[in-house]
């Protein structure tokens, strides 16, 4: 073998490396890279770019679009479970913004209620086409433009805070496809959320994991309104801790993952649970699948806005939200807390709540899901209330849906294992 050939190899090789940078900085400058480059989530400069697809929060357009077509041709359930939002008081109730808010007052319902109000005009605005909604939810959503902050002085502030956040900014994102909304009023909004809620959300609660999902729940939503790259990537992290943390797998090892706030005491932290299988919530035992309910419905709120941007959550937690469903699921269609709990009744408690994990699980991935399936059939379509705090409408708005309808985000189905398109515009219509 000739000497010099290692050194012959290894210019070519740096010149062929040379060729193909500079072939990508000819690319980047006809066209952001807006597939092809992708960057370790923290590795990625703060001042890079994600393209946040509008609306996409807990709606996409197209499931809007495919929504409406079914309503107007007069299609179960959606006609239906339209007719039955058109006739709620949330169709007429006016603004009733406020410039603090005491959770532990009613003030908290009166929160509630303008935020399921802006949500529920927003989306009749968008299946009806009538401009009295648009400006019935645009009129709740500035008048609450001049809220400070919250001011309990507790978690429950926090809790509040995600309650309503999550509801008010899938409003808002419809909203922005309103050309009546101006771009003042949004700004005001978004500056709004940033003095008042960040604070209380941006701080995980210590108290039960259903609080820190629902804070996450309003961190997603409320970071896609405002295009909030470094709080959406705040979001991710807290929702990837909180996962692991709340859905128990027996791969985890005997216990759960510890986290902040169990006092070093998983048994007690988790109710006493009498055994330790698949799908068990930190919640389950704590009152039997009544707020396992409220904890499972934000995690998925908060994957599926995810999805809609581009981040596919749902895959790395498949088998914790699956497996949780299907326990809870199972608890409720029976009865029986299956020996997981101490006390074995059920709560009576349902929520449509359901519709969003297994719209992605079963309607996009093709998995069966008995259990839910069974229990959406049975007991959520013919009795769930439609509003409940953050979990509202799922029915109308995810039941039924085609697999193919909302692709992973604008381009590609990107899995989030620490990855996130390196982006660099906005894409609203």
């Amino acid at each position: 073998m000739n000497k010099s050939e290692p050194n012959i190899k290894k210019n070519t090789f740096t010149l062929i490396i040379a060729v193909l940078l500079a072939s990508l900085v000819v690319l980047s400058a006809a066209e952001p890279l807006n597939v092809l480059l992708f960057v370790p989530l923290a590795a990625q400069p703060a001042s890079s770019a994600i393209t946040f697809v509008h609306p996409g929060a807990l709606n996409s357009k197209a499931e809007l679009d495919f929504v409406k077509a079914k309503i107007e041709a007069g299609d179960q359930p959606w006609k239906g479970e339209c007719e039955r939002m058109k006739s709620s008081s949330y169709a007429t109730r006016g603004p009733h913004g406020l410039t603090n808010i005491n959770s532990n007052s009613n003030d908290a319902a009166i929160s509630r209620d303008d935020a399921i109000a802006a949500y529920t005009q927003a989306l009749l605005w968008y299946f009806t086409e009538d401009e009295t909604y648009a400006n019935r939810s645009i009129a709740t959503l500035n008048s609450w433009t001049n809220l400070h902050g919250f001011t309990a002085g507790s978690d429950q502030d926090r809790l509040q805070a995600g309650w309503i956040g999550a509801v008010f900014a899938p409003a808002a994102e419809i909203m922005r496809l309103y050309s009546g909304w101006t771009a003042s009023e949004r700004e005001n909004l978004q500056a709004m959320f940033k003095r008042a809620f960040y604070p209380e959300l941006n701080t995980a609660s210590s108290w039960n994991g259903n609080v820190d999902l629902t804070q996450i729940d309003a961190m997603m939503a409320i970071a896609v309104f405002n295009e909030d790259e470094a709080e959406f990537r705040q979001a991710l992290a807290r929702l990837k801790t909180r996962s692991q943390a709340y859905f128990y797998l027996t791969t985890d090892g005997a216990k759960p993952n510890s986290i902040a706030g169990d006092g070093g005491n998983p048994n007690k932290f988790w109710s006493n649970p009498t055994k330790w299988i698949d799908g068990l919530t930190q919640e389950t035992c704590r009152d039997n699948g009544h707020h396992a309910q409220f904890a499972l419905g934000s995690a998925l709120h908060a994957a599926e806005v995810a999805w809609h941007q581009g981040v596919d959550v749902y895959s790395e937690n498949q088998d914790r939200y699956m497996a949780a469903m299907e326990l809870l699921a199972s608890q409720l269609l029976t009865g029986s807390m299956q020996g997981v709990c101490a006390n074995d009744a059920a709560t009576a408690d349902r929520y449509d709540t359901w519709e969003v994990g297994y719209n992605h699980y079963h309607n996009r991935a093709g998995v069966e899901l008995p259990n839910t399936c069974k229990l959406i059939m049975e007991q959520i379509r013919p009795r769930a209330s439609r509003t409940d705090w953050n979990l509202n409408y799922e029915t109308l708005t995810h039941g039924d849906l085609p697999g193919d309808i909302s692709p992973c985000g604008e381009a590609a189905k990107i899995k989030h294992m620490g990855m996130i398109p390196n982006l660099n515009k906005s894409a609203e219509p």
